[in-house]
């Protein structure tokens, strides 16, 4: 596959689903679904100009310090972080950039997750301001804070559907703007849910991303993933998040292996290093 890759004989999309796929990642498992990358950063201009590299995502560095200010807090964390009882290692990040909870929020439009999500609020939506509502909004959330490191789902690049209210759910309005909650709000230089896929997803085949999508893979699913190469990446999450961090066979205590399951199912989980 790497191969075919290399000599642009499959598209980065079939590229990233076959890497998701070898690592244990599956749609028919909320915790582990297949992650993609956020792979612009430009959600303002009226137009695209994928031949400017300023419109790209910087691919080399997790999604949590991709805006500079936030390396510090980060770093702060890692360094700051002591366990008394020294089961849980050192980390960048308390939260994870794929998890159940991710999947639903970005799919909330479309059943089943729409019935999932309820589920998961106790019977009910979650507040209007915490739904995805808006894509350049969920980017500027991304820049400004260090906690948010939700990366993207394959649907951002093949369907549209998933962005419009077609089921005309009452997903609330927002706090201040009184703003009513409807069809995700797109950036200005798409016309329609239909052309924000087209363009993303020429955005993901593109000559910039394809000559840096590596970067990403070692960070998802590479070297960088774990080790000291992850620590200098800035690139550290919660330790019940990797593959054998926790053996759940030991654990003798059915409640505290319960307990445990149920973290590692909501948290969200790291892919199998490849």
């Amino acid at each position: 596959v790497l191969q075919k890759w290399v000599n642009r004989e499959i598209s980065n999309f079939d590229y990233l689903i076959q890497l998701n796929t070898m690592a244990g990642r599956t749609y028919n498992d909320l915790a582990q679904y297949p992650v993609f990358p956020w792979v612009l950063r430009d959600y303002t201009s009226e137009e695209l100009d994928l031949n400017n590299p300023a419109v790209f995502r910087d691919l080399s560095k997790p999604i949590g310090v991709v805006n500079e200010k936030n390396s510090k807090t980060v770093k702060e964390r890692y360094e700051n972080f002591e366990d008394p009882l020294g089961i849980i290692d050192k980390f960048h990040y308390g939260t994870h950039y794929s998890n159940a909870a991710g999947v639903m929020h970005y799919l909330i439009r479309v059943e089943p997750f729409t019935t999932l999500h309820i589920q998961l609020q106790s019977g009910r939506f979650d507040c209007a301001d915490r739904q995805f509502h808006s894509i350049p909004a969920t980017w500027q959330a991304l820049m400004d804070n260090p906690n948010d490191v939700k990366e993207l789902i394959p649907e951002f690049f093949y369907f549209p559907e998933f962005l419009e209210n077609q089921n005309g759910f009452n997903l609330g309005q927002l706090q201040i703007s009184k703003e009513v909650v409807n069809d995700v709000v797109l950036p200005k230089w798409a016309h329609s849910p239909e052309d924000f896929i087209y363009k993303h997803r020429k955005a993901l085949e593109s000559e910039y991303v394809s000559a840096h999508l590596h970067e990403w893979i070692d960070l998802i699913f590479g070297y960088k993933q774990r080790g000291p190469a992850a620590v200098e990446a800035l690139n550290v999450f919660y330790y019940c998040t990797y593959e054998g961090a926790v053996d759940l066979d030991a654990l003798t205590d059915e409640k505290e292996r319960k307990a445990l399951e149920g973290m590692i199912n909501n948290f969200g989980q790291t892919p199998c290093q490849l």
